[in-house]
């Protein structure tokens, strides 16, 4: 007679039919078993807090740092593939996958229960590239970029503009790794109010303990992780003290402004008796702003680039005479003097070829010292660097710093040219220079 009795079985009860408890001492084994394999890790898996819910259907996290488990599922996974979950789902909250949800969700519209599924799937392409393998067990039915017949190595907002979900993606309905992935609150989980969760401060803290840990032996750690913790590092600055910052660098450098004057001979005429030589004198700086008017940038934007061209006036000493404004789609239009007030005609609406507008801009007279552009950056660029200075101020398409992908409804694949490695580029509404 077999002894396969109700009581023995490995099943989500316990003996006479109770619940059976969260088997924590398995939880903890595996997550010892993951910092070994991640150690650079450690800090973050040994930060979260566990929390049994039975209304999780394997494992998530919330943004909070406190990691919910199912106790049927702990149950029936081995050891090796819990400690694949650990790294997976403190992966979510390292790489803020909930706050660059909320985000996409404002910026595009996006909304409901599918959404934001679509969200989590393509968080885990972004982490499930740098989980598993070198002693992480893989489970069954983990979605990787592959899956979805795309390339590693890329952002989750590059994911999620490349995938729409469709019947034979219903087997992955019951994915939910909670508002730590997706930013999303459930209504099992504790919310900011609730126990054990860990302050703004000290999610802060263990981020830059990771990083630090990457930075230090950089070797050990895939490339993704690498990637992070140098974006990780870099101290938040507001975009508009770097686009004056870059404007003003751009027009006191050497050669700008500057030219030979015979108004106040040099004084190396004395040495050189007859004859008159020119002295070199710093005039103020000339600035040609050119504004990105096509179909893809919006009202609001257009709106947010005549303040910056008045940015760009008080970084130049409030010379209003010295900056112009070239509206340019696929087509330049006339170039504006600044001094003539603020209701310049921003006309355009159509394709992007911001060549024009180069070419436009550095045909004035006289030459500008520097060029700015103000732009989403679907356009051609120049082949050549211009004979001037140039900065650009990249309006964000919802991507990551120092992506220039952009999202476009009629091609989701079209990839633009990155700005050229001789301009110097601000994202703007960023909170660091995208270079």
């Amino acid at each position: 007679m077999s002894t396969d009795t109700r009581e023995d079985r490995p099943t989500a009860e316990g003996p006479r039919g109770r619940p059976r408890p969260l088997d924590r001492d398995k939880l903890f084994t595996a997550r010892l078993q993951a910092a070994r394999a991640r150690p650079y890790l450690a800090t973050a898996l040994f930060a979260l807090n566990i929390v049994e819910s039975r209304r999780v259907p394997t494992m998530s996290v919330d943004r909070h740092w406190r990691c919910y488990a199912s106790p049927a599922f702990v149950d029936r996974t081995p050891v090796e593939e819990l400690a694949g979950v650990w790294v997976h789902e403190v992966s979510h909250l390292l790489r803020d996958h909930h706050g660059r949800s909320d985000r996409l969700a404002r910026e595009q519209g996006l909304t409901g229960a599918g959404e934001r599924l679509r969200m989590n799937i393509a968080a885990d392409c972004e982490i499930n590239d740098d989980v598993y393998g070198d002693g992480l067990a893989e489970p069954e039915g983990v979605v990787r970029p592959g899956t979805l017949r795309l390339p590693e190595g890329q952002l989750m907002e590059e994911y999620l503009s490349r995938f729409r979900l469709g019947p034979w993606m219903q087997d992955w309905a019951w994915l939910d790794c909670g508002s730590g992935a997706d930013g999303l609150e459930r209504d099992w989980e504790l919310g900011p109010d609730g126990a054990h969760g860990l302050s703004e401060q000290e999610r802060d803290a263990v981020r830059f303990r990771v990083a630090q840990g990457i930075r230090a032996r950089p070797g050990k750690a895939p490339q993704g992780w690498r990637r992070w913790a140098e974006e990780a590092f870099h101290a938040p600055q507001p975009w508009r003290e770097l686009l004056g910052a870059a404007v003003r660098s751009a027009v006191s450098g050497s050669g700008a402004g500057e030219d030979y004057t015979y108004g106040r001979p040099a004084r190396r005429s004395a040495g050189v008796p007859g004859v008159v030589l020119p002295s070199l004198r710093r005039r103020p700086p000339r600035v040609s702003v050119v504004i990105d008017t096509s179909g893809s940038v919006s009202d609001t934007e257009l709106g947010s680039a005549l303040l910056e061209v008045a940015a760009i006036a008080r970084a130049v000493g409030g010379r209003r005479d010295l900056v112009t404004v070239v509206p340019c789609d696929a087509a330049a239009r006339i170039v504006h003097p600044l001094c003539l007030g603020e209701g310049i005609p921003l006309m355009g609406g159509g394709g992007t070829d911001l060549r024009t507008g180069f070419a436009q801009a550095l045909r004035t007279r006289p030459r500008p010292d520097a060029v700015v552009v103000l732009t989403d950056g679907q356009t051609p660029w120049p082949e050549s660097r211009p004979p001037c200075r140039t900065v650009v101020g990249l309006f964000p398409r919802g991507f990551a710093s120092g992506s220039y992908d952009s999202y476009d409804e009629n091609d989701p694949f079209y990839v633009p040219d990155a700005p050229p490695e001789w301009a110097r580029v601000v994202e703007i509404g960023s909170t660091s220079p995208a270079r």
